[in-house]
């Protein structure tokens, strides 16, 4: 019973060992609204970057195509929403919000309203796209959200001539949901799809470091932790628990006592 007691104690430490670890996986959104950007970019090259948490906001015109950047790592599932204040008089319009991954590979919603109608006179229309979990590695034929950066795209694809150029007000916003070690899969990249990874030169991979000038707040992650470490640790330990109470259980008082024969 002393080694049952001793092996419950191990595990307690163990469980409390490893509930700040998961808190620490998880990132924590910036709350610096004042290093929030204002503008927009036009294309890929140019994209705004941001933080999640941030709130990005950005004046432009009916019919021009908006690009911001943020980073997402392995394990987090994004969310991006966006909302248009649109102008007091015009015509019905459809806007819609795309999101790109680090190759500038368009990555599906798994839901949320990506497209949206905004009647004639209609204030403002909001959109969101919630993406698949990011994943550490993935063959490469296949279309899985990679760690990086990743582009979003805002634009109205059914504008009326008269409405083209009306002044619009946007803002957009990127959160994440830590899914831990349910995603975690086994390989990991080398290095995160962000802007000029693959340069060589030395005079490149500057530039590349200015245009990739965000990631996490604790860094990229490395590919081979999760929580699923933990939780195999600790089924090891439930299962030696359950071994020694069953021999404890089994194993009977003692051997029997002799009794010598009778003469």
């Amino acid at each position: 019973m002393r080694m049952v007691r001793a092996l419950s104690a191990a595990l307690l430490t163990l469980g409390l060992a490893a509930a700040p670890a998961a808190a620490d996986a998880s990132p924590s959104p910036s709350q610096d609204a004042s290093a929030a950007p204002t503008r927009a970019g036009t294309s890929f090259r140019t994209a705004t970057e941001f933080e999640q948490g941030q709130r990005a906001t950005a004046s432009g015109s009916t019919g021009d195509y908006l690009y911001w950047s943020f980073p997402a790592d392995t394990g987090q599932r994004p969310t991006v929403r966006a909302t248009v204040k649109l102008p007091d008089t015009h015509a019905a319009q459809t806007w819609q919000i795309d999101v790109y991954d680090g190759l500038r590979r368009r990555q599906a919603c798994q839901y949320g309203a990506q497209t949206r109608t905004a009647a004639a006179d209609a204030p403002s229309v909001e959109l969101a796209c919630v993406l698949r979990t990011v994943r550490a590695w993935s063959e490469p034929w296949a279309n899985d959200p990679l760690p990086g950066t990743y582009y979003i795209r805002l634009t109205a694809t059914g504008v009326a001539t008269s409405d083209l150029g009306l002044p619009v007000d946007t803002e957009v916003r990127a959160d994440s949901k830590d899914i831990g070690g349910a995603a975690a899969v086994d390989g990991s990249l080398s290095e995160p799809l962000v802007p000029g990874i693959a340069t060589k030169s030395e005079e490149r991979q500057e530039e590349a470091a200015v245009l990739a000038g965000l990631e996490p707040e604790d860094g990229w992650a490395s590919g081979w932790w999760s929580d699923r470490w933990v939780w195999t640790a600790v089924g090891g330990v439930l299962a030696a628990l359950a071994g020694v109470a069953g021999y404890a259980l089994t194993r009977g008082a003692g051997r029997p006592t002799r009794v010598p024969p009778s003469a």
